[in-house]
């Protein structure tokens, strides 16, 4: 691992939501009631496993560069898709979290948003990483031109 997410080591988990915006309910109706529940978890929960989150809304643009399912322009999912990912320590400290009673009230009001219900998967992290620095991207440049002609 290469801190990308700080204090996530091979032990840690990634949870994955994803949401489907129901009829009726808009992006600010999702943003206000995810932003209430992740600041319980971030005030309840840093200490208790927690390392941190995001969450992201499908912006409706479709990589035809790096999909290769046809070349699809735009995804009918657009600003109706959100995933709430969330980084543990361990698999048995995230499902603490759910339990709890600050929690179950807060995640109720946001799956009456979801038109699919909910499904949450945790993920073992494989890898994470950052961006080298422009010196460190040189320097990784010049090793592989070296190191390709000794090959």
């Amino acid at each position: 691992m290469s801190g990308l997410i700080p204090g996530l080591n091979g032990d840690g988990v990634v949870t994955i939501n994803r949401v489907l915006l129901r009829q009726g309910y808009t992006i600010d109706d999702l943003e206000e009631r995810v932003a209430v529940l992740c600041e319980n978890v971030k005030t309840y929960h840093s200490e208790t496993g927690f390392l941190g989150g995001m969450v992201v809304l499908n912006s409706g643009q479709v990589s035809n560069e790096g999909s290769t399912l046809g070349q699809a322009v735009a995804s009918p999912l657009q600003e109706r898709e959100a995933l709430i990912i969330t980084f543990w320590e361990s698999f048995d400290q995230h499902e603490a979290s759910h339990r709890s009673e600050t929690f179950q009230p807060l995640f109720r009001q946001v799956l009456k948003l979801c038109e699919n219900g909910n499904e949450e998967i945790a993920y073992r992290m494989l890898w994470s990483g950052k961006a080298y620095s422009p010196q460190e991207a040189a320097e990784a440049r010049a090793a592989k031109e070296r190191y390709a002609k000794a090959a």
